[in-house]
């Protein structure tokens, strides 16, 4: 069977569309990045905005089109979220779980031309799916899902629906995973899941992020370890304390952070206000330094004023972070902020374009920054000569050199062009 795996949204759905593809091709499948002559196409959905579920309607639609007589399986949040809507597009839906029973469904889909449709209630789920831990083939940075599920309830997320409660990798396991990825050569592994701060909240003993993290990085010493979003109030001293003593550990750190005002907060139903969250800010470079944050930041929150934007436009300046995703609200249908007053679409891109103009600013300085000083960087790609990769504190490095592909080595910066960093390779 000739498939290829589409994926939209987050770091966890990268992990399982790398799972399904480990899967498919240990069972002879051949897994392309060619997007025509298959016989059959997974498309791995996302549903954190509205957006994301009509992108990933539209992309169910091109492959059907691409593919007229291909099995098309369509899985993942939007999926979980809309199953009937997804039952009209696909042959094979499945929700956010269970993949291993996808990889079953396609084959025997191909072999009899049957329809499936299994999705089940994510607040059912009590278990974790243990699922093979890697990358797509060619990547250099490992993916380790060792967290899924999410009871915050945000008032615009519709996540805790379609994936459920928290659920956890055994200490046991994430050590295991770990060496196993150290073993096939990867030189950093990324821990990934939808909440990571709640790791340990439904395992015997109640093990923490920080035990998490440090039986990762002494499994595998000789890999990178870079953690994926954290939530706030979960950057402690103690956290950064025991972190900051790992000699493996990327000095890079993603807090989610959606505004900067209080009063949206509030609106959001975020559990932290801008005074616990700087105190985040200011804990990570005391104990990390020369270190990379960055932040996501929603625009146009139903409610804003233009008060409120222009407190979180001084925020995001008072946290001087070296880079940031940034999004114009999008209505999700189904969650308490759909309910709300609208703030008209062009006000929303108005404040997003604002927003990015200070983003840009602030990844110039913390580029500039880095002139003069002494990076390790892991090389991942290489074009005309030139290799490319990110330093321990996720900037992008770009250096002349022999080939350095999966090599981690230090390079001198001399400058910044481009929104990236360049620099001599010291051998």
């Amino acid at each position: 069977m000739r498939i290829h795996i589409h994926t939209l949204g987050c770091k966890v759905n990268q992990f399982e569309s790398a799972a399904l593809e480990t899967m498919l091709s240990e069972r002879g499948h051949e897994v392309t990045a060619e997007e025509t002559g298959l016989d059959a196409v997974v498309v791995n959905t996302c549903a954190v905005t509205a957006e994301a579920g009509r992108k990933s309607r539209q992309a169910v639609r091109r492959y059907r089109d691409l593919n007229p007589g291909a099995i098309v399986a369509v899985c993942g949040c939007w999926s979980q979220s809309d199953a009937k809507k997804a039952s009209e597009l696909g042959d094979i839906v499945f929700g956010s779980g269970d993949k291993a029973s996808l990889v079953t469904a396609l084959e025997t889909a191909l072999s009899h031309r049957r329809s499936f449709v299994r999705v089940d209630n994510a607040f059912d789920r009590r278990e974790f799916e243990v699922l093979p831990a890697g990358s797509p083939e060619g990547r250099t940075r490992a993916l380790l899902k060792i967290e899924d599920g999410c009871v915050n309830f945000c008032s615009y997320c519709v996540i805790p629906y379609t994936r459920g409660r928290v659920r956890s990798l055994g200490l046991d396991k994430c050590a295991a995973e770990a060496q196993g990825l150290s073993d096939a050569g990867y030189k950093e592994i990324v821990l990934t899941g939808i909440e990571i701060a709640s790791y340990g909240t439904d395992l015997p003993g109640k093990p923490t992020l920080s035990d998490a993290v440090k039986a990762v990085a002494h499994a595998a010493p000789g890999c990178r370890i870079r953690l994926g979003s954290l939530e706030p109030r979960a950057v402690t001293e103690d956290l950064c304390r025991e972190l900051s003593a790992l000699p493996n550990l990327c000095p890079h750190f993603h807090l989610s952070l959606q505004s900067g005002c209080d009063r949206t907060l509030e609106a959001m139903r975020r559990k932290y206000g801008t005074a616990r969250f700087y105190e985040s800010v200011t804990l990570l470079r005391k104990y990390f330094d020369n270190c990379g944050l960055t932040a996501d930041l929603i625009t146009g929150f139903p409610g804003e004023s233009s008060e409120d934007f222009s407190e979180t436009l001084a925020f995001i300046e008072k946290c001087a972070f070296s880079s940031m995703h940034i999004f114009p609200y999008s209505v999700r249908p189904g969650t308490v902020a759909a309910g709300m007053e609208q703030l008209p679409r062009a006000v929303r891109e108005e404040r997003a374009r604002r927003a990015a103009q200070i983003a840009r600013r602030m990844r110039e300085d913390f580029l500039n920054a880095q002139i003069g000083k002494t990076l390790p960087v892991l090389f991942e790609t290489e074009e005309a000569g030139v290799w490319s990769g990110h330093a321990g504190n996720y900037a992008e490095v770009r250096a002349k050199g022999a080939d350095l592909r999966n090599a981690v080595v230090n390079v001198q910066i001399t400058g910044a062009t481009g929104g990236a960093l360049w620099g001599n390779v010291l051998l």
